[in-house]
């Protein structure tokens, strides 16, 4: 079976103006994506941030339900924070998924912007002949270009509904992580 990882990244990301920035971690976020990657069998969730307060403040959220009042409060939420882990950069979880296959992993960078040729239902053809992968979701404006030329596979765009809205596609990373997973590793397709 292919071991399958998410990352979120928050460093290098884009902002508004198209300059490499980097974002701050958000509960919601760490907690959605958790959850959503839990529901579909992911094996690890990485976030990625280089800035060690928000290192902290994310580790923060994780032991809130790993080993503090979260634990009797939610289990359930318990059970998605096991696959969290916090790292400094895309390397670092590239890294880690690596020395947890003993082998190479394939990594795919997501994007709002059409950069990306490779649907998911391409990606998901081949999923049984990889080991691994490490799926990229980049905040703020996206993933910046550095990020994305590294990947060995960009996803198209996910595009919403063009004809009605108007070329209108920013959804949350938390909309385009459950939609991802969806169309790659839902057990009825």
């Amino acid at each position: 079976m292919t071991r399958v990882a998410l990352a979120l990244v928050h460093h290098p990301v884009l902002d508004k103006d198209g300059a490499v920035a980097t974002t701050s971690i958000t509960n919601l976020d760490v907690h959605d994506i958790a959850r959503a990657a839990t529901s579909y069998g992911c094996d690890a969730f990485y976030v990625v941030t280089p800035v060690s307060a928000q290192q902290e403040m994310a580790r923060r959220i994780v032991g809130f339900w790993e080993a503090g009042p979260g634990v009797r409060r939610n289990p359930d939420r318990t059970t998605a924070m096991r696959i969290v882990h916090v790292v400094t950069s895309v390397d670092d979880a590239r890294a880690a998924e690596e020395r947890a296959l003993g082998a190479s992993t394939l990594v795919v960078a997501t994007s709002a912007k059409p950069q990306g040729a490779t649907h998911a239902s391409a990606l998901r053809s081949r999923l049984p002949d990889e080991r691994g992968v490490l799926l990229l979701f980049g905040t703020g404006h996206g993933l910046a270009p550095s990020i994305i030329d590294g990947a060995d596979v960009v996803l198209a765009p996910l595009p919403g509904r063009p004809e009605r809205n108007g070329g209108y596609n920013h959804l949350s990373v938390r909309s385009a992580v459950a939609i991802h997973l969806d169309r790659l590793l839902a057990a009825d397709r």
